[in-house]
């Protein structure tokens, strides 16, 4: 009887196929996976999460966002940022006030607390992007900046 042959080995991260020479939507969503694995391990700390983060990020610069607005700016099903929305308010870090003509749509801003909340996690993550384009020019950081904004556009 035959021994089978050994199990093909797996380059490490960042070799052959898992790395340059990789297909662009297989890296980008290694990237994607990985940079969402270093968020939140630099937020776990403070208790929150990625999707909390984007959504304090969101409600921080667009005050007034619906929760149907918040789910497509921030990337997150309607029933995620439901569940996120809810646990924001009932800590007292965000508000939802009616819209003042349609009153069924509940405008969302951050309270003094989300404030408060979304400074101490923006180091976090500022440094974390600051980590991603250590050794890059101005120039190159501006190029990847408008391809993954193009990329993510294109949906």
């Amino acid at each position: 009887m035959r021994k089978p042959p050994p199990a093909p080995r797996i380059p490490d991260v960042g070799q052959g196929k898992r790395g340059e020479a990789g297909h662009l939507g297989y890296l980008l969503r290694h990237a994607s996976l990985a940079w969402r694995a270093r968020m939140e391990r630099a937020l776990a700390e403070l208790a929150v999460t990625p999707p909390q983060f984007a959504t304090l990020t969101m409600i921080d610069a667009y005050p007034g966002l619906s929760s149907a607005d918040l789910a497509r700016a921030s990337l997150l099903t309607p029933a995620t940022v439901a569940g996120i929305v809810a646990n924001l308010k009932r800590a007292g870090r965000i508000t939802a006030r009616p819209h003042p003509v349609h009153g069924r749509i509940l405008r969302l801003e951050l309270t003094a607390k989300g404030l408060a909340l979304l400074a101490r996690c923006k180091p976090r993550v500022y440094g974390l992007e600051a980590e991603l384009t250590d050794g890059m020019s101005t120039a190159e950081e501006i190029a990847v900046r408008r391809w993954l904004a193009r990329v993510a556009s294109a949906t």
